[in-house]
């Protein structure tokens, strides 16, 4: 086999372990992304003192469980799995194509940790754009009542949205989920890469093992979705503008245009704790999300190494 073709297929294996990574990722970790998003579009109080719908991560798993059955905590699961296999595959073969060109300049080693989060923002970037539709898609379908549901499935969601609203409908809130993940994704990959060294320093490892990349991806996603939070509530709530049928039942519909009216409606409505709406569950889907991503990437990547 020539240099080019192995070359391909080592390039082919991060594609691959991304896209196993994003799947097992999305299927155990579904349940508390529902939630997240039922606390991000409500704009009543989360709390155990308020006539709101939703009051506490428990309760809400509780309601959506008696109100719409079991399975609604993996509502929208199809296109969400669709979303997370393209976007797994897409970031981290992006990751590993953006990280080897950098390595090919002596001069950045030096910037290791700055390189990592350029080349993780990039990817992100490169991700998000690839899968978008996906997400709105998803987040429609987890957004609607089971006893109001406008759509049937994620066919018929892209028929309807087409049909009766506009193409442009499966890109709304792009410019705030860019503004989101970019950043978002080149911390993870940055504080994921400062992590793993000081685990392998102190346990004096060569490798990453599958300890060292679940405790290392589980802080990085903890501290980089905090840091980004109140975009990924504005993505969310962008999401669903146009869809206030399909949200009878939840209380307030949120009606927005833009990324900067939606902060500052957000800000004057529900004060500077409605910008971290959701948080907790975000927080929780954060840190078991990326503690999985990268360990069963890692894991995926060993295995397929050992097939060659």
């Amino acid at each position: 086999m020539d240099t080019s073709s192995k070359t391909n297929n080592h390039n082919l294996e991060h594609a691959v372990a991304g896209a196993v990574s994003g799947f097992v990722t999305r299927f155990i970790c579904q349940p508390l992304d529902v939630v997240k998003i039922r606390f991000q579009l409500q704009v009543e109080p989360i709390n155990n003192h308020h006539v709101s719908k939703y009051r506490s991560v428990a309760q809400a798993f509780y309601l959506i469980s008696k109100e719409e059955g079991i399975f609604a905590l993996w509502k929208g699961h199809v296109p969400a799995q669709v979303l997370s296999i393209v976007y797994g595959m897409s970031q981290f073969y992006s990751y590993h194509m953006i990280i080897t060109t950098f390595n090919n300049f002596s001069l950045l080693n030096e910037w290791r940790y700055s390189t990592k989060f350029v080349a993780g923002s990039c990817a992100g970037f490169a991700a998000t754009v690839i899968s978008f539709p996906f997400d709105t898609i998803r987040t429609r379908l987890v957004a609607q009542s089971s006893n109001h549901s406008i759509y049937k499935g994620i066919f018929h969601s892209c028929s309807c949205i087409i049909q009766h609203e506009s193409p442009k409908v499966f890109f709304y809130g792009l410019l705030p989920t860019l503004l989101q993940i970019v950043p978002h994704t080149g911390l993870q990959f940055a504080f994921y890469g400062l992590f793993s060294d000081m685990y392998k320093k102190y346990y004096n490892e060569s490798n990453v093992s599958f300890y060292n990349s679940t405790i290392s991806g589980s802080l990085s996603g903890l501290l980089a979705k905090t840091a980004i939070y109140p975009f990924d509530l504005s993505r969310k709530r962008l999401q669903i503008q146009g869809f206030k049928h399909g949200r009878q039942g939840f209380g307030s519909f949120f009606e927005c245009v833009g990324l900067i009216d939606c902060l500052r409606l957000t800000f004057k409505v529900e004060g500077v704790r409605g910008l971290f709406k959701g948080l907790v569950p975000s927080q929780l889907k954060a840190t078991a999300t990326t503690g999985l991503h990268f360990t069963v990437y890692e894991q995926s990547l060993a295995f397929l190494k050992t097939l060659r």
